[in-house]
């Protein structure tokens, strides 16, 4: 089925990316409070996007990245259309466990939303990846930490002020100091992961690399 095990791996790679990426900005409409901060459930598994992200860019370089953020922010808008059609399509009354007006709550996102997500989820992205190069192309091999913390540190503040920015401060669902304080919390929250999360880096790319150099055996 695959050629080589490079192929394998970036099929593996790039099915956790966009699994994570779709969940995210489904769940982003639903804000949570820890302590006196707001902010959006669709953090949760933008981690494992970072993780993603840094070994996709590791073995498959910048332009792997950039089609792969493209491709996924178009799986993210057919979600959404397909969700919208969902929500025309009236629910068997009587049998159906989950009502219009379940179902709607649940998925019914603006169009803010989903701009708003869409929107941050590229910029983001294609941030990352400008980054994360810079870096690469001054260390090499070298500074793994460094390419990966500084290329989230500065796509993350772009991505957690864009999406609450359209999604939510715009239209006037929260007002100007909601927006800053929630979007500082979020891009808290996320750089923490991502320092948290720089041993994994480290431990997927060791794996990936043992995994590729049995290719010639």
């Amino acid at each position: 089925m695959f050629q080589t095990r490079k192929d394998f791996v970036f099929v593996i790679l790039a099915g956790i990316f966009i699994t994570n990426a779709i969940t995210a900005e489904l769940i982003g409409g639903k804000l949570i409070q820890i302590g006196p901060f707001v902010m959006s459930i669709g953090i949760l598994p933008w981690p494992i996007v970072f993780l993603t992200t840094d070994l996709i860019n590791e073995y498959f370089g910048e332009k792997g990245v950039r089609k792969l953020s493209f491709i996924t922010a178009c799986l993210i808008a057919y979600s959404f259309v397909i969700l919208l059609l969902a929500m025309t399509i009236p629910a068997a009354k009587g049998i159906s466990p989950v009502t219009d007006d379940q179902f709607q709550a649940v998925f019914g996102q603006s169009m803010w939303i989903i701009v708003g997500s869409i929107v941050a989820f590229l910029v983001s992205q294609l941030i990352d990846v400008t980054v994360f190069w810079f870096f690469k192309n001054r260390t090499g091999d070298t500074k793994i930490w460094l390419r990966t913390t500084g290329s989230t540190l500065v796509s993350q503040l772009f991505d957690s002020f864009i999406v609450l920015g359209i999604a939510f401060w715009l239209p006037g669902k929260i007002d100007f100091e909601t927006f800053l304080s929630s979007a500082l919390t979020g891009y808290t929250f996320k750089l923490s992961i991502a320092i948290l999360l720089t041993p994994a880096i480290y431990v997927g790319h060791n794996l990936i690399k043992k995994y590729l150099s049995k290719e010639s055996v």
